[in-house]
């Protein structure tokens, strides 16, 4: 759905503006939501599945218009696109912190009940952000149902204009196929983590206590990323990532088969510091692709576009869990047998490695130069000179930003 938000914050303002009023009804959709669930006592599973599906689309509004108004920014002051995603990788990393550290402690002391009526608080601040947000005011208020029709069908044919560049379509498949391929093993590792036999039998509690740990490494991954490598080019930062991405995996099949004692390494530490390494290289295997994605969006229609290119990226991550689940199964593993886990993990980091045969896919470019034309949705821009065509002006539009400023 969060290509269709993504069309109403970029084609239907409400009294003339494009973001505010969507934070307000997210936080009021998250707000009523989550006050049914914490004071209505016993609710009825389809109720309460109602309401939960309203905290998922209130998350998803703002998830949304928050994006559409970072790849605006980004399409418009190109050389701040990292250092916007940086803030919000930072942000986001920090929220996990807080969310992996708390939520134990809240459901003991609130109930589960309680505990979901905790985020009124969150939606309640987005409604505040809708209220207190810079943003100019549009002219692009449509009294007429003609008028609001001919702009909806402009942007559906600038989303399908856009993604037959080969500079948008060709990184597109490179991001889902990199989340495909790396078939996720959570399932079975949680369960042998915890497994008193086979594995080092880690309580739940210090499971979670690992991954609050992991989200402290992402802040660290995203400071790594915005003092270091913001600069470099996508293809190359994106191939030595990958790579680590894959080597580093390898610490999963280290661990599995407990050669950290035979190392004089504690299970505990081992797994702490093998999480935190595999946050710190995630996050800074992620930071470009997102970068690339709002340099991707054509003005107008950045909205739906970032939401479509992220929809792209949430496929990749599901069709992973598919392929991990279909990985633990062929192997049978199950929730005490264990045999063939290493096998899956093993497999799991050579198709990491193996996706490094894609890189010629990512454009191999600075993340402020223009990847696509500025006039993308113009009457005159087609793919083919937006690839080098005959068109002067169009290659214009296809020079790097330094180098039209040098001109």
């Amino acid at each position: 759905m969060k290509p269709v938000w993504g069309l109403l914050t970029d084609v239907f303002p409400v009294r003339e503006y494009h973001r505010r009023p969507y934070f307000v009804v997210a936080g009021v959709v998250g707000m009523v939501s989550t006050t049914v669930v914490a004071f209505s006592g016993k609710v009825a599973v389809a109720a309460a599945l109602v309401c939960l599906i309203g905290i998922t689309t209130g998350m998803a509004i703002a998830d949304v218009t928050i994006d559409a108004c970072i790849a605006r920014n980004s399409i418009e002051i190109p050389a701040l696109a990292p250092d916007m995603q940086s803030l919000c990788g930072f942000c986001s990393s920090v929220g996990a912190l807080i969310g992996y550290s708390t939520s134990g402690l809240f459901v003991h002391l609130l109930g589960a009940q309680g505990a979901l009526g905790l985020l009124a608080i969150p939606a309640a601040a987005v409604i505040l952000l809708g209220v207190v947000i810079y943003e100019p005011r549009t002219n692009d208020v449509y009294s007429d149902k003609k008028k609001a029709v001919k702009k909806l069908g402009g942007a559906l044919e600038g989303m399908y204009k856009t993604i037959q560049f080969p500079q948008v379509w060709k990184p597109s498949l490179y991001m889902y196929l990199s989340l495909a391929l790396s078939i996720s093993t959570h399932e079975g590792q949680f369960y042998w983590y915890t497994n008193p036999k086979a594995g080092p039998a880690f309580s739940q509690e210090f499971v979670g206590m690992i991954y609050a740990i992991g989200a402290m490494a992402s802040i660290v991954g995203v400071v790594i990323y915005h003092k270091t490598l913001k600069q470099m080019p996508f293809r190359k930062l994106l191939f030595f990532a990958q790579l680590l991405y894959g080597l580093t995996g390898m610490l999963d099949v280290i661990f599995i088969f407990r050669w950290n004692l035979f190392l004089g390494i504690p299970d505990s530490f081992f797994v702490i510091m093998e999480e935190c390494v595999s946050r710190i290289v995630s996050r800074i295997r992620w930071m470009p692709m997102i970068v690339l994605s709002t340099r991707l969006c054509p003005l107008g229609i950045e909205g739906t576009f970032f939401a479509l290119l992220m929809c792209i990226d949430s496929f990749g991550g599901l069709s992973s869990k598919w392929g991990g689940g279909m990985a633990l199964h062929l192997f049978h593993v199950t929730r005490t047998d264990f045999k063939y886990l290493w096998m899956v993990v093993f497999i799991r980091n050579i198709l990491r490695i193996s996706t490094l045969a894609l890189i010629f896919l990512v454009p191999n470019v600075d993340p402020s130069e223009t990847l696509i034309p500025s006039d993308v949705l113009g009457k005159k821009t087609t793919p083919a000179s937006a690839g080098g065509g005959v068109d002067d002006d169009d290659e214009l539009q296809l020079v790097p930003l330094k180098e039209q400023s040098e001109v």
